[in-house]
């Protein structure tokens, strides 16, 4: 797929007129909830990763600092927010992560807990990894299980959508997920031959950092995992973003990211 160039204002342009960026959908409340989830070490909201004790205050100031979320802690019901400036600046140190593994022509892993909203990002990685000489791996392919109970679901499993990992139900269709298991199948069927760079999102991003893998992934303002896993030095890059919009709606993103990348 082919994508117009995109400048960097006409980008912050589109992430805050599109809700990606700015003011988003995702609550003020439910982002609370989730920071006291975490702090408290809810499995669904460690990513897999073992993260030190965070306060609750800490963990507020720390989505205001990396993700743009508003740093009050008197405001507790609303709309909340991400900083358009911090999701490009990310972005920018994203592309030059995935530019650098382009030019190195390396192993390179790509998964999303996403996969309705955000395949068409990983899609389009894919292919300009694939066109610069990288080799994408998919290990695990037809790896199945029984998720967590915090996991809506009994059954998942991981599917390819050409190298782009993400979990299916018994009904063969995409599912959404936090949980790092299936990450970890797919690195212990790698036998240790790790891949160079992941490029994921959720549990299969939270897992890779945790197992000493460059990472560099997405996460909402409601998923403070990525962000704590960011500041404490086991994931990359993370981008700020709301995750959950049309998928049409994040063109415009990826084409800024693979220019980044100097990929496009």
């Amino acid at each position: 797929m082919g994508f117009e160039r995109v400048s960097r204002g006409e980008l912050r342009e589109h992430v805050v007129r599109s809700g990606i960026a700015g003011e988003v959908a995702t609550p003020r409340e439910g982002n609370l909830r989730h920071y006291g989830r975490m702090v408290a070490k809810d499995p669904g909201f460690q990513f897999g990763l073992r993260l030190r004790d965070w306060s609750f205050d800490e963990t507020l100031a720390m989505m205001a600092r990396l993700c743009g979320v508003n740093p009050n802690p008197g405001y507790t019901w609303g709309v909340d927010t991400i900083d358009p400036d911090l999701t490009l600046d990310a972005l920018d140190a994203m592309g030059e992560r995935i530019g650098a593994a382009a030019a190195e022509r390396a192993t390179v892993l790509l998964a999303t807990g996403h996969p309705d909203t955000l395949l068409g990002v990983y899609r389009a990685i894919e292919d300009a990894l694939r066109a610069a000489g990288c080799t994408v791996l998919t290990p695990a392919a037809g790896w199945s299980y029984e998720p967590p109970l915090w996991e809506p679901s009994r059954y998942r499993e991981i599917a390819y959508a050409s190298g782009v990992a993400a979990l299916v139900g018994a009904d063969g269709r995409w599912r959404h997920t936090h949980d790092p298991d299936p990450m970890r199948a797919a690195l212990a069927e790698l036998d240790g031959e790790l891949p160079r760079l992941v490029v994921a999102d959720h549990g299969w991003a939270g897992a890779a950092g945790e197992a000493g893998i460059e990472t560099v992934g997405f996460a909402d303002c409601n998923d403070p995992a990525l962000f704590a896993g960011h500041d404490e030095g086991k994931i990359a890059v993370t981008v700020p973003l709301d995750d959950g919009l049309d998928p049409l709606v994040y063109q415009p993103l990826t084409a800024y990211l693979l220019q980044r990348a100097r990929l496009a």
